[in-house]
C-alpha cells in the first residue's frame, strides 16, 4: 500500500532538493557588490517619484478586485463550452443567466465608479 506513494515522495524530495540547491547556488554566484542604484525601491531603470511606502488609492484596488472577480468568471464559461452540445437548450439559458449577472454586476460597478482611475 504504501509503494503507491513512492513515486510522490521522490517528486517532493526532488522538488525540496532543486529549490534549495538553486537558492544556495544562486547565493554563491550573484555578486556582493551594493551600491546607492542596488538599493533603490525600483530597479527599472526610472528614478522613482515618491516613496515606495506611498498609499494608493482605493480606486486602484477596487478595480483589480473587479479584474480578478469578472476574470475568474469567465472562466467558468471554458467548461460549458467543451459540453454546450450536451446541454442544449438548458445550458444556454444557464448561461444566459449567468452572463447576465455578470452584466449587472460590471453595470452596478460603473455606476458607483468603481471603474474611474481619477
Amino acid at each position: 500500500m504504501l509503494s503507491a506513494y513512492i513515486p510522490i515522495a521522490m517528486f517532493v524530495a526532488v522538488a525540496t532538493g532543486f529549490a534549495i540547491f538553486t537558492i544556495v547556488f544562486s547565493n554563491l554566484l550573484h555578486p556582493h557588490k551594493y551600491n546607492k542604484v542596488k538599493l533603490e525601491p525600483y530597479e527599472c531603470g526610472i528614478e522613482p517619484a515618491t516613496d515606495a511606502r506611498d498609499r494608493y488609492s482605493i480606486r486602484y484596488y477596487l478595480v483589480a478586485m473587479l479584474f480578478v472577480i469578472f476574470d475568474v468568471e469567465t472562466v467558468f464559461m471554458f467548461p460549458w463550452a467543451v459540453i454546450f452540445n450536451k446541454l442544449a437548450l438548458f445550458g444556454l439559458i444557464e448561461m444566459m443567466v449567468f452572463i447576465f449577472i455578470l452584466v449587472v454586476g460590471y453595470y452596478y460597478a460603473w455606476q458607483k465608479g468603481a471603474l474611474e482611475w481619477v
